[in-house]
């Protein structure tokens, strides 16, 4: 059973920076992508980013610029690399994976951006 734990939430002021991980129970080079998604309060989740098996990324327009997603298969890690935060961008984030057709889902790490 694959694992997903998320980790590097917390509270930043606007404008600030945050790295969340990902950390895999197993081997991440057999997904075929992993993204992160996130649901702010009172909202549906809605995804943010996808980095595929061979290292292409895509981005919500919302965080185009701002977010970086990366993977290090020998950490068995993802990464999402978040710069000038804005309040609109508080929320859970969610770690996902799939491997051929079945989805897989983190916890969730909660991102604060206030003054």
């Amino acid at each position: 059973q694959v694992q997903l734990v998320e980790s590097g939430g917390g509270l930043v002021q606007p404008g600030g920076s945050l790295r969340l991980s990902c950390a895999a129970s197993g081997s991440i080079a057999s997904f075929n992508a992993m993204g992160w998604y996130r649901q702010a309060p009172g909202k549906q989740r809605e995804w943010v980013a996808t980095i595929s098996n061979t290292g292409s990324t895509t981005y919500a327009d919302s965080v185009k610029g701002r977010f970086t997603i990366s993977r290090d298969n020998a950490k068995n890690t993802e990464y999402l690399q978040m710069n000038s935060l804005k309040p609109e961008d508080t929320a859970v984030y969610y770690c996902h994976a799939v491997r051929n057709v079945v989805a897989y889902w983190g916890e969730g790490t909660l991102v604060t951006v206030s003054s």
